[in-house]
């Protein structure tokens, strides 16, 4: 059996639990009519915005007077949403085209991966152009001295790094469960928050790791 959908054990059950192999996801329609038109909306919504980040990161790359903080972390923050509608919107489109409506384990738990880690890189991208942007305003003939080159592939990575952490805590924490509720997921995607709550135990572990995983998150940026 691919899928269960049954009662949480408790504390004295020796059941052992069925392997879930696949999650059931919602489509934006059951309607097979809209169905056509939703593929075309989603697809032409992708496409227009990988197209509009593309034109955000290209000048940057080939323009050399635009080699400064302000443009390198806004080309980053380009590629970052690139990649994170890309988690997302394709399969989606693929879905409504081939009327499935399910997802693999590993698929799932790859998506919310992805999803984590490039929604914690937009969030952190943000925060750096933000303390560019402060930098340049308070401390203009000091600028060019504290925004270097070096410094701002440093911030990158951190990004990137807290980011990365962050979105495998989670993935630890997915891979801890031994018990679902059930496998329907109430949206068109993996959302960390939806596969969290599919877990049958209250488990103190689960949420002080996601509560100090978004405090770090949260915290880190701000200082």
């Amino acid at each position: 059996m691919d899928v269960f959908k049954r009662r949480c054990p408790n504390n004295t059950d020796t059941w052992n639990l069925t392997a879930v192999l696949k999650f059931h996801i919602t489509k934006p329609s059951k309607d097979p009519d809209l169905q056509p038109i939703l593929f075309l909306i989603f697809l032409f919504m992708y496409l227009v915005m990988v197209l509009g980040n593309l034109l955000m990161i290209l000048p940057v790359s080939l323009e050399s007077q635009l080699h400064t903080p302000m443009y390198f972390f806004l080309s980053n923050l380009s590629f970052t949403d690139i990649c994170f509608i890309s988690t997302t919107l394709p399969k989606m489109t693929v879905d409504i085209l081939t009327h499935k409506s399910v997802i693999s384990f590993v698929g799932c738990l790859t998506q919310m991966s992805l999803l984590i880690l490039f929604a914690c890189m937009d969030y952190m991208l943000l925060i750096l152009t933000v303390y560019d942007r402060f930098v340049a305003i308070y401390q203009p003939l000091q600028y060019s001295f504290i925004m270097n080159f070096p410094l701002c592939v440093f911030l990158v990575f951190i990004s990137v790094l807290f980011s990365l952490i962050d979105s495998q805590l989670h993935n630890l924490i997915v891979l801890k469960f031994t018990y679902f509720y059930d496998v329907s997921i109430s949206t068109f995607c993996c959302e960390p928050t939806q596969i969290l709550k599919l877990d049958c135990t209250e488990n103190f572990t689960k949420n002080m790791i996601t509560y100090f995983s978004g405090a770090i998150i949260g915290f880190c940026p701000s200082q």
